[in-house]
């Protein structure tokens, strides 16, 4: 599942951060604010009808993501039982 997919309030796990091209200049940023493997990540809110920003929160920070550069986080998502 992609980060651009969750849905307002879910939470999960970041597996990876994919270029989209070679040397991405936005996923090479998104790694260095945090979006590394094993960092849990949880979506705070989302652009109105559903739209953009998505405001995402990793730790105590949160930062507003286009869908198109959430669309390059991979993530695992437990299953709450």
């Amino acid at each position: 599942m992609r980060l651009s997919e969750l849905n307002k309030g879910a939470s999960a796990v970041v597996r990876e951060v994919e270029d989209t091209h070679a040397a991405d200049p936005i996923a090479r940023r998104l790694r260095e604010l945090g979006f590394v493997s094993g960092e849990p990540v949880r979506v705070v809110a989302c652009g109105p009808l559903g739209g953009d920003p998505l405001l995402v929160q990793i730790g105590y920070t949160r930062f507003a993501l286009r869908r198109s550069e959430a669309a390059r986080v991979r993530l695992i998502v437990e299953d709450a039982a």
